[in-house]
């Protein structure tokens, strides 16, 4: 653990410790978690002293990464029901709104692909300095 609070590369945090960080359920945090292990990003060691590690350097873990493990994660959703056929508008929407949506997922895609998971402590502690400053 580095002084300033954060943990290294290797370093193993219980679900609810993270959990706790984010402010939400450790459930909810354990799922997203064996999500991201049947994605190749982090381990599992149980026991006393267990909890979550990265699978391998945060350096080499980009946000699509983390973004593409999260099967149930989708940026924008179509709707639920079948639009009514007989509406020009809604006879079309769907189509409309799949062209529309498929540009702003690569758009995401691609600036998430550029950010690895090493520059994201920095990130967060600017932020959070400059929010504490501006109250």
């Amino acid at each position: 653990m580095r002084p300033d609070g954060r943990g290294s590369d290797n370093a193993v945090v219980p679900s609810q410790r993270i959990a706790t960080s984010v402010n939400a359920n450790p459930v909810v945090i354990r799922r997203c978690l064996g999500q991201l292990k049947d994605g190749g990003l982090v381990t599992v060691t149980h026991g006393r002293h267990g909890g979550w590690s990265l699978a391998r350097a945060a350096t080499d873990i980009t946000l699509l990464d983390i973004y593409q493990s999260l099967p149930d994660e989708r940026v924008f959703g179509m709707p639920a029901s079948t639009p009514d056929a007989e509406c020009d508008v809604g006879a079309g929407i769907q189509s409309a709104l799949s062209d529309v949506y498929q540009e702003a997922t690569d758009a995401l895609c691609r600036s998430l692909r550029d950010t690895s998971l090493a520059g994201m402590p920095r990130k967060t502690m600017a932020s959070h300095t400059a929010t504490a400053r501006a109250n």
